[in-house]
């Protein structure tokens, strides 16, 4: 099932103005060459979906300039995005593709992230959802059951400050026993492990589910729990489209815990929660870069989503997840990069207490 509208997962509280100038269309690009920095290594989802798009935006830039993806790996996303910041010329020939990975240092306020995201401008948001699922050999069928059991879970994580920071956030909320298992390269390898026997809790974002887990449900050796969900204009998070009868997180913890989320706890899960999934991969041009070359590349990406043959491609290749840009990729852009200070230092916290974590 498709996504739906990118309306049902904008954040009303956030209010933006896109930065149309009156002369529209007035960058051009012909002759030139844009370089977009993808900080993992070729054959990744980043990866993927980074030369997906490069393809369409060469195709709608003014002037059809030649897009090239450069791969720069290097301390989870940090080396290249630090780069960016430090060296990029606001004048439309660079662009960067972030991650969870770059997005959760700058949330955590690490000293590594050299960065601000602040002074970064958007051009795209990319959205993404996933599922929690627990193996059928812990006897949980539903998350009533979950609940009321006692067990200890095992997860495969790709590390504590990672993208699976989201995971062990929620099963805190949520009261379970985890142990987190770290140093699993992907969310690929975890669900290897899963599979296995070695753990028997995991997630997997939803073309990785439905392509991998859907079958082990099926065979009746998964059961799945609930999905992430999607931002809602309400500010809540509710169901995700592409899962209408799993319940959402927010709906996951009301009936796990008899009452509706609130508090410090559920406020910096919510942070990382956003800046995961609602809007995992950011496009961004560096600070400064003028108006008309900011809107000449959100006009591509307006245009880029009319294309039938993106249309045709995008499901398979990049999820079922609208691309979003101007008002609702500012809203989304916002959400995803923004924690309170009393948020940050709970997580950090909590971290250093429970993992030994250490921050610089």
């Amino acid at each position: 099932m498709r996504a739906r509208s990118a309306l049902g997962i904008v954040l009303a509280t956030f209010v933006f103005s896109s930065p149309m100038s009156g002369a529209a269309n007035a960058a051009e690009f012909s002759g030139k060459t844009v370089t977009f920095v993808i900080p993992f290594a070729p054959g990744g989802g980043s990866d993927i979906w980074g030369r997906f798009n490069a393809g369409f935006l060469q195709k709608y830039l003014p002037g059809r300039p030649n897009v090239i993806v450069s791969n720069q790996p290097g301390a989870g996303s940090l080396s290249a995005a630090n780069q960016f910041a430090a060296t990029a010329k606001p004048d439309g020939l660079t662009i960067f593709g972030t991650s969870s990975s770059t997005q959760f240092p700058y949330l955590l306020g690490e000293t590594r992230a050299k960065y601000d995201y602040k002074k970064w401008n958007l051009v795209l948001a990319a959205p993404t959802g996933g599922v929690v699922y627990v193996s059928s050999r812990t006897g949980v069928r539903s998350l009533q059951d979950l609940r009321k059991s006692q067990l200890q879970y095992h997860y495969a994580s790709q590390g504590l400050t990672s993208g699976d920071l989201v995971p062990l956030l929620a099963f805190r909320l949520l009261g379970l026993d985890v142990k987190h298992v770290v140093g699993f390269p992907g969310r690929n390898e975890a669900r290897l492990a899963f599979e296995r026997g070695e753990t028997n809790i995991d997630y997997q974002t939803t073309s990785g589910f439905t392509r991998s887990v859907t079958p082990l449900i099926k065979n009746g050796a998964a059961v799945p729990l609930f999905s992430w969900g999607v931002l809602g204009a309400d500010g809540r998070i509710s169901r995700d489209p592409n899962f209408p009868d799993l319940p959402s997180v927010e709906e996951a913890y009301e009936i796990v815990r008899g009452q509706k989320p609130s508090g410090l706890e559920w406020d910096a899960f919510r942070a990382f929660l956003l800046a995961g999934f609602a809007a995992q991969k950011l496009i961004v041009l560096p600070a400064g870069t003028p108006d008309d070359i900011v809107e000449a590349y959100r006009k591509a990406v307006r245009d880029l989503r009319k294309d039938p043959e993106y249309l045709g491609r995008r499901d398979d290749l990049i999820g079922e997840y609208e691309q979003l840009t101007d008002a609702e990729g500012e809203r989304l852009y916002a959400a995803a990069t923004t924690i309170s200070t009393e948020a940050r230092e709970w997580v950090r916290s909590l971290l250093t207490r429970e993992y030994s974590v250490k921050f610089d």
